[in-house]
């Protein structure tokens, strides 16, 4: 009964990534849609407040009632809350200047800084292959940042940095899952962005920092301004995958083992190449290629080792970190 119950579990954490990738995938899309159009902090505090009306509608009433966000835990939520409005903002400034393909290839990059956390952090012992695996991720950042050359932009640093604080908003969603729901785990999360954004537009809502030529920078400083009846829509939609896709990632890593889970959230990438092409019009040349293409296998190949590692530990049998 006991493996049919993991193999349930394993199935519904997975299909619940699945869920969760489209979902931020495509509000990635619709924010570098309209980047150009408003301040950040103005669309995620309106996709905010489009989720909370959600989770309070719809999620929350489904997962028990709103009794599941009393909490015990309420600095490790915001903590959690503020590693992702980290990794939100820097990876949709990033997104505001680079192809889309190129910010996500490079935002993957989480999965390698995960198993460096897991040494400093937890004391975990990481073999020599899956030393090698990070260090062939790395070189497919190098390889797309192009540092030195032409084509390099400083706006390309900006996923990297996402990429540390998703990694960390990791760590503490593993730690804090086991006792939290991932209805309460969104609902705080909501929470720190409205706050965060709130405070944001009190010191730039009136556009004195704009002017720049950077994309980057003009998405950050732009004024605030009352969206036109066009974007209404773009704008719900991002909110309500923002909610969707923050439950939903939620509960597969509170369910399911990270090494079942994270392969799924690679399908982020063959879609990101997808929509920049047909929306876009961004084709990927051969050295961004190539760099996805690193960053892919090793990161697939540091989660397969895992579950390797996990399995041996579960049968008793005894093996060798690699």
């Amino acid at each position: 009964m006991k493996i049919f119950a993991n193999r349930n579990t394993a199935v519904l954490g997975s299909l619940s990534a699945v869920i969760a990738v489209f979902c931020f995938s495509t509000n990635d899309v619709a924010i570098k849609f309209i980047s150009k159009d408003y301040a950040l902090h103005l669309v995620v505090l309106i996709r905010s407040l489009v989720g909370l009306i959600v989770l309070f509608f719809l999620i929350i009433p489904l997962s028990g009632g709103v009794k599941l966000l009393r909490t015990n835990r309420l600095g490790l939520h915001l903590l959690r809350g503020f590693c992702v409005v980290f990794a939100n903002i820097t990876f949709f400034l990033g997104l505001a200047a680079l192809p889309l393909a190129e910010g996500v290839a490079i935002f993957f990059i989480s999965p390698l800084l995960i198993t460096i956390f897991s040494v400093i952090f937890l004391n975990e012992i990481v073999g020599p292959r899956r030393w090698a695996a990070v260090t062939i991720g790395l070189i497919g950042v190098i390889v797309i940042l192009r540092p030195g050359s032409e084509t390099f932009q400083i706006a390309s640093l900006l996923p990297l940095l996402a990429a540390f604080g998703y990694a960390t908003l990791h760590m503490l969603t593993r730690y804090i899952g086991k006792t939290e729901s991932a209805a309460s785990m969104s609902f705080y999360i909501q929470i720190t962005f409205l706050i965060v954004c709130l405070l944001a537009g009190l010191i730039t809502g009136d556009g004195k920092f704009s002017g720049t030529n950077d994309p980057s920078l003009e998405f950050l400083f732009r004024a605030w301004s009352w969206p036109s009846t066009n974007h209404y829509l773009i704008l719900i939609l991002i909110g309500i995958t923002s909610a969707f896709g923050g439950f939903f990632i939620s509960h597969a890593y509170r369910i399911s083992e990270a090494a079942v889970v994270a392969p799924f959230e690679y399908i982020a990438l063959p879609i990101a190449v997808f929509w920049g092409v047909i929306i876009f019009g961004e084709f990927p040349d051969k050295t961004t290629v190539v760099g996805i293409a690193l960053i892919l296998g090793s990161g697939l190949y540091i989660i397969w080792r895992e579950t390797v590692s996990k399995d041996a530990e579960t049968s008793g049998v005894p093996r060798y970190r690699r």
